[in-house]
């Protein structure tokens, strides 16, 4: 490994195994503990870290706690001919999902379009993971996660709502995908505690404190306050839609109905998911990619540098070429720590 500043370069392939470990130890079984590894590495590869390595922490907290299930079986139900309902048993949201994913697939093939509503599951991880792969497989999908609440909305003095973001993929035919993923808040709650660990101050309007007045401290939004919506009655709205699709229509868990501080290190949400997909030739338009394909060139063509996902691909394959990957010390530090003896 090499040093630089508060940085080092760990070779790639060290990474899941060490992140796999830390979670084997922590009560997860193998399996599962591949699931949130992948997960947790995609992240941190792909650049997103205030999903990645900095998380694992609190993974491992939130399973030593017993706030999760680390035998869960999840269980589904076809309740229509497009919907699945699946119960997580307490575990985490990407073992529900990987478990019945091809089914919402192949259903999505069959109908058009098909539906997946999940109820008490742990998602804490990037929502992006959840799309890419049903877009690389030609599906355009949308998801939604709702959490515990971290966010005030139209003119609320406490937090009420989860940050709840909304994650969309849609597929081409010579090109990665095409995906976004964005909190409803103007900065994500693991943006949020990226900054109050390094003593960064978060732009004005990002949050309130305890007393509902603006902060520039992430500390104090984390300690009684709440985070913002992005645009403000816009952003709310969104969050109140996906709380909606996902706790209301699977019969899930609001976000203020969270009970995690009955755990102690409990950091991840029970709560759930929506997750659509849906088959490009559903809409009968045959040129379907071409269209897409035009739509993108315009806007390429009026000074768009790069489309959703572009820097993700750009720093993920650089990442693979060179078969190191460049990580905060810090942090690289707490998963060894929690990976061996």
């Amino acid at each position: 490994m090499t040093v630089a500043d508060d940085e080092i370069q760990i070779p790639l392939e060290i990474l899941e195994p060490k992140l796999a470990s830390a979670l084997r130890r922590a009560g997860l079984s193998e399996p599962i503990a591949r699931i949130i590894a992948e997960t947790v590495a995609g992240a941190e590869i792909d650049g997103s870290r205030s999903h990645g390595i900095h998380r694992l922490p609190g993974y491992v907290s939130s399973i030593s706690s017993g706030w999760i299930n680390t035998a869960a079986k999840p269980a589904c139900e076809q309740t229509r001919p497009g919907c699945l309902a699946v119960e997580a048993d307490n575990g985490f949201a990407q073992q529900a999902t990987r478990a019945f994913s091809n089914r919402l697939a192949g259903m999505a093939r069959s109908q058009g379009v098909a539906t997946m509503f999940v109820r008490n599951s742990h998602h804490f991880g990037a929502l992006w993971q959840d799309v890419e792969p049903l877009a690389r497989a030609g599906l355009i999908s949308i998801a939604m996660v709702n959490s515990r609440s971290h966010m005030a909305v139209w003119q609320g003095k406490r937090k009420t709502l989860g940050t709840n973001p909304i994650a969309f993929a849609c597929p081409r035919t010579n090109a990665p995908p095409l995906v976004w993923d964005q909190a409803s808040s103007i900065m994500s709650h693991g943006d949020i505690l990226l900054h109050a660990a390094a003593g960064r101050p978060v732009p004005s309007g990002v949050g309130i404190n305890r007393d509902g007045d603006v902060t520039t401290d992430p500390a104090a939004i984390l300690d009684g306050g709440a985070l913002l919506p992005f645009g403000g009655a816009k952003g709310a709205s969104l969050a109140f839609m996906a709380e909606v699709l996902v706790a209301a229509l699977s019969g899930g868990t609001f976000g203020f109905e969270d009970c995690s501080s009955n755990f102690p290190g409990a950091k991840t949400s029970n709560a759930g998911q929506f997750i659509l997909a849906l088959d490009p030739g559903a809409g009968g338009n045959a040129s379907f990619q071409g269209q897409l394909e035009r739509l993108i060139a315009e806007l390429k063509h009026a000074g768009s540098t790069r489309m959703p996902a572009d820097n993700r691909y750009r720093r993920r394959q650089a990442v693979h070429e060179s078969g190191m990957l460049s990580v905060d010390a810090r942090n690289w530090a707490r998963v060894l720590s929690l990976a061996e003896d």
